[in-house]
């Protein structure tokens, strides 16, 4: 029997719960798991800013979870294209894309080509953007109380 191939993209900024989360239920759902760790310039395109933590920090943070089998950069705007690239069987992406403009494109184009799309609960409680909001909140009072005391 063949062994099935999955492939779990994210930009992993700012590693926390809900990533370790998509990756732990997706290594559950294949024999080899391939992590697609959005590139920097990819995720600016996708979201209108760059990751706080660095590619090649996310990368080196992703395959070293022991259920992922191999963490590759995906750098193609285009899920079919990755796919011509590494061949997997099951792509796993948040809930959050089922039916959206972009998660009904997903499903079109993997169709054609026999791969499965699996949705995962998307971890509403934890995100990078909420982590990113929170940061904002913390160093915003520092910033004020620093400027107030420099113009005094």
């Amino acid at each position: 029997m063949a062994l099935r191939v999955g492939y779990a993209p994210g930009v992993y900024d700012m590693f926390h719960i809900g990533h370790l989360n998509i990756l732990r239920h997706a290594a559950a759902r294949c024999d080899r798991l391939i992590a697609g760790v959005v590139s920097d310039d990819m995720a600016f395109r996708a979201k209108g800013r760059k990751p706080v933590v660095p590619l090649i920090e996310r990368l080196e943070i992703v395959a070293s979870i022991g259920f992922v089998d191999r963490a590759v950069a995906e750098t193609k705007p285009e899920k079919i294209d990755t796919w011509r690239d590494l061949g997997f069987d099951i792509l796993f992406k948040g809930d959050d894309w089922r039916g959206t403009p972009k998660g009904d494109k997903l499903e079109r184009d993997f169709a054609e080509v026999g791969v499965e799309i699996v949705y995962f609960p998307y971890t509403m409680h934890t995100s990078s953007t909420l982590l990113r909001k929170a940061l904002e909140t913390l160093q915003t009072p520092a910033v004020t109380a620093t400027t107030a005391s420099s113009e005094s």
